[in-house]
C-alpha cells in the first residue's frame, strides 16, 4: 500500500490537483467525458461514454455523480457551509397549510413581522394545502435580494394577510456548544465545512477545564473532505486520517495536526444520517481508539466525491474513490456500528452518564430515589457506607443526566436524613445524581441516582 501525504490549502486547491491535466475540450460534454474516463471510481461502460448529453451520462453512474449549473453548485456550496437564501423560518406541515415553528432573530421574516404560529397557505399564487413541506422549501427560497410573497393566517387575530419577504443568505451556526453537569463540553457539528476545524478549536478554548468532551455528529451529512482532515487532527491518538482507494491504488492519508486539540477523553455521537465525511471521521478514531463511538450505525456513504469545474462555469460532482478507516473495513452500503448502541434520541443521555459514572467511580452509591415532577424536595438517608457527620457536612449538587448542574439547598438536617429543596422545577421523564461531596480526604463523598417521573 503507497502512501501519500497531501497539504491541501482548501477545496479549491484539491480541484486544481485533478483538473490541471486534463485538456479542456471545446464543449462541455466532451469535457465531461473526459474527467469521467479518466476520474470516476470503479469504472466507466462505454454505453455511458456515448451519451449526447452530460445528464444522460451521469444517470449511469452511481447516486453521488451529478451535474450542476453554476447556481446550483453555488447552493450546494452554501448548504455545506450553512448559508442558505432564503426568509430565515423553520417549517412544519399543517392541514391549512405550512406551520411557521421559529422564527430566526433579526432574519428576514422577522423584520417583516411574521410569528411562530402562522400559518402560511400560499405563496404567490400556489396553494399550499397538502404540500410538503420541502416543496415550500423550494419555493420561499431563492436568489439573494429576490421577493416573495406569502398569504398569512394568524390564528391568534383569526385574521388572513399578506407579506412581502426579501430574501436573504442566512447563516446557521455550524458549531454549536454547551456546557453539561460535571464539566462536560457538548459540542456540537452540523457540517463539515470548510471551516470546521478552527470553529471546534474556538469551541474548545472557550469552555475550558472539561473533564470530558461530547462531540456531536448525528444527522451530519458530510462536507469537505479537507474538514474532515481538519477535524481526525483534533484528536491526539490519531496518526492516521483514513484509506483512500480510487482506480489505480490505495492511499495512506494523514490527518492534520490541529494547534488547539481534544484535552479530555471525547465521547462521539452517531444516528443512521451520519453520512460521508462523518463516516470518515468516525472510522478514523474508531479504529485508532481515539474516541467512543455511541449513538446507532451510520448511514453507510463510503465513497467520496471531487467537484470538476467546466469550462462554462458548470460543475460535474464525481465519485473518484473509497474511503474506509485505517483497518479497512467497508463503510460503503455497510455504515459503521458504534462502540455503545444506544436508543434513538438517548445518544447524550447514554454518552453523558458514562462520563459521570467515572466521575463518582470512588464514591459510594446510595440508594436509588424516585421522585414525582411536582415534588422538590429530597430526602437522602444516613447509610452504613457513610457515616451521618460526613454526610451533614457534604457539598450537595444535582447532576442532571445529559443536561446541566442545579443547585441545591439543604433544608433540614435532622434525625440522620438530609431533606435537600431544588431551586427549579425537575424535569419529567429525566435522570439525575444527587451527589453528596465530603469535605475531608477519607470519604470522598456519595451519591444516588434518582429518576423523575413522567
Amino acid at each position: 500500500m503507497k502512501k501519500l501525504r497531501i497539504y491541501v490549502l482548501g477545496l479549491i486547491a484539491l480541484f486544481a490537483f485533478f483538473t490541471t491535466s486534463v485538456a479542456y475540450a471545446a464543449e462541455p460534454l466532451d469535457e465531461a467525458k473526459e474527467l469521467v474516463e479518466k476520474y470516476y471510481y470503479p469504472n466507466i461502460s462505454k454505453t455511458a461514454l456515448n451519451s449526447n448529453s452530460i445528464q444522460e451520462m451521469t444517470s449511469q453512474l452511481d447516486p453521488y455523480s451529478v451535474y450542476m449549473t453554476k447556481d446550483e453548485y453555488e447552493e450546494f456550496a452554501n448548504a455545506i457551509d450553512m448559508k442558505l437564501v432564503g426568509i430565515g423560518v423553520t417549517l412544519e406541515e399543517d392541514p391549512k397549510g405550512i406551520i411557521i415553528t421559529s422564527i430566526m432573530e433579526g432574519g428576514p421574516s422577522d423584520k417583516a413581522g411574521l410569528q411562530p404560529g402562522d400559518i402560511i397557505q400560499a405563496v404567490g399564487d400556489k396553494d399550499l394545502k397538502g404540500e410538503a413541506s420541502q416543496t415550500v422549501w423550494g419555493l420561499i427560497t431563492g436568489k439573494e435580494n429576490t421577493e416573495v410573497t406569502l398569504t398569512i393566517y394568524r390564528s391568534t387575530t383569526n385574521s388572513t394577510f399578506t407579506k412581502t419577504v426579501t430574501r436573504k443568505v442566512i447563516n446557521i451556526p455550524n458549531v454549536e456548544t454547551e456546557k453539561l453537569a460535571g464539566n462536560i463540553g457538548f459540542v456540537r457539528l452540523n457540517s463539515f465545512a470548510e471551516n470546521s476545524g478552527k470553529e471546534i478549536q474556538k469551541a474548545i478554548k472557550s469552555m475550558p477545564g472539561m473533564k470530558g468532551w461530547i462531540f456531536d455528529l448525528r444527522s451530519n451529512g458530510g462536507g469537505y473532505i479537507t474538514a474532515a482532515g481538519d477535524v481526525i487532527g483534533l484528536f491526539p491518538k490519531a496518526k492516521v486520517g483514513y484509506l483512500l482507494k480510487d482506480k489505480d491504488e490505495t492511499y495512506s492519508m494523514d490527518p492534520v495536526k490541529q494547534k488547539v486539540r481534544w484535552n479530555a477523553p471525547v465521547s462521539i455521537l452517531t444516528d443512521a444520517h451520519s453520512a460521508s465525511a462523518s463516516e470518515m471521521t468516525v472510522a478514523s478514531l474508531k479504529d485508532q481508539k481515539a474516541a467512543t463511538i455511541y449513538g446507532q450505525t451510520t448511514y453507510g456513504k463510503g465513497v467520496m466525491q471531487l467537484v470538476f469545474p467546466l469550462k462554462d462555469g458548470s460543475q460535474l460532482k464525481l465519485t473518484v474513490g473509497e474511503f474506509t478507516g485505517p483497518n479497512g473495513k467497508k463503510i460503503q452500503k455497510k455504515g459503521i456500528k458504534p462502540n455503545v448502541t444506544t436508543p434513538i434520541g438517548k445518544e447524550v443521555e447514554y454518552s453523558h452518564s458514562d462520563f459521570l459514572k467515572k466521575q463518582l467511580k470512588s464514591y459510594n452509591k446510595l440508594s436509588s430515589i424516585n421522585l414525582k415532577a411536582t415534588q422538590k424536595t429530597i430526602t437522602i438517608k444516613s447509610s452504613t457506607k457513610m457515616n451521618w457527620s460526613t454526610m451533614k457536612k457534604a457539598k450537595v449538587s444535582l447532576l442532571q443526566i445529559g443536561g446541566k448542574e442545579q443547585s441545591m439547598k439543604v433544608q433540614q438536617a435532622l434525625k440522620k436524613q438530609l431533606k435537600l429543596t431544588t431551586n427549579k422545577n425537575l424535569k419529567p421523564g429525566t435522570k439525575y445524581y444527587v451527589v453528596l461531596k465530603s469535605k475531608t480526604r477519607k470519604s470522598p463523598g456519595a451519591y444516588a441516582e434518582m429518576k423523575v417521573a413522567n
